[in-house]
């Protein structure tokens, strides 16, 4: 199968909404009781943690380069102390019990038990099967681990295991662009797509004047403005980074084809939908502000 048989960034929608759901795992209370019952209570102990324990008990520096846009001084504050508190399968578990029950939750147990959870569960692992391992850390990782037997949770690892395998290659071409991890925050943001500001700082460990100094290398490269909006070379350059990552992220959905892409589109689209209107983010979480 070839790309021509896929409308173009077709893989993209697809991921977008399946990432959409997997990131409601970062913000769901769930996620915190059950790492809290571990003994891991720091909310960016607990984020470093859940992401990172598919990795086995790594130490700040594998954290620091798969994540790419943690500031390493607040990643070395809790990795590899977390892993003293609770071994990475007892997370792993955690998370899957946090998941299960904010899904119920967000999505209600007629969607997470319906027919059309089902489907999806199913067609995200068939594409899940069309990944490549080669330079793919995280996504290599949890690869390893089981398939959930019931249909949201597989759903949910289905929709990491691509999230993952896209996210890999972005850095790459992130890498490839010159952009360091608090630059290409920066340039995400200013497309109005990405975290703003303030959760930069909270979650990333960046500070403000990180975030000025990171404007101002890229307003020498004439890639933002006085503003910190994109100039037009911006613009340019982040249609470009997405489009290669797109280049990079084929496979699965060429595997699937485009009427599997365009069904798991449709069924993801319907449950990240119903997550968002559930609360499942903060109404702040986006933006330039």
């Amino acid at each position: 199968m070839t790309t021509a048989t896929l409308q173009p960034r077709a893989g993209r929608r697809c991921h977008n909404v399946l990432n959409s759901l997997h990131s409601t795992s970062y913000f769901a209370p769930e996620t915190g009781a059950e790492l809290a019952a571990l003994g891991i209570t720091h909310p960016r102990a607990v984020n470093f943690a859940i992401r990172a324990a598919a990795l086995g008990p790594v130490g700040a520096g594998a954290v620091t380069a798969t994540f790419y846009n943690y500031k390493h001084d607040l990643v070395a504050r809790h990795v590899p102390a977390v892993w003293a508190t609770a071994s990475p399968e007892d997370v792993l578990a955690a998370r899957a019990r946090a998941v299960d029950s904010s899904l119920r939750r967000l999505l209600g147990e007629d969607a997470v038990t319906s027919a059309e959870m089902a489907e999806a569960a199913r067609l995200a692992l068939r594409a899940s099967e069309g990944c490549s391992r080669s330079a793919r850390p995280l996504y290599s990782a949890h690869a390893d681990l089981a398939v959930p037997e019931e249909p949201h949770l597989a759903y949910f690892h289905a929709a990491t295991l691509l999230r993952e395998h896209r996210g890999d290659g972005h850095l790459a071409v992130l890498m490839d662009a010159g952009l360091d991890g608090l630059e290409a925050v920066v340039t995400h943001t200013a497309t109005g797509k990405g975290m703003a500001p303030k959760w930069v700082f909270s979650t990333r460990g960046w500070t403000q004047e990180d975030w000025d100094a990171a404007v101002g290398r890229l307003r020498e490269r004439g890639v933002v403005d006085a503003s910190g909006g994109l100039t037009a070379e911006g613009v340019a350059l982040r249609a470009e980074i997405e489009a290669a990552t797109d280049r990079l992220d084929r496979g699965p959905y060429e595997l699937l084809g485009m009427a599997g892409v365009a069904r798991l589109t449709e069924l993801g689209a319907g449950f990240a939908r119903a997550a968002v209107e559930a609360g499942a983010f903060p109404v702040d979480l986006l933006g330039r502000g």
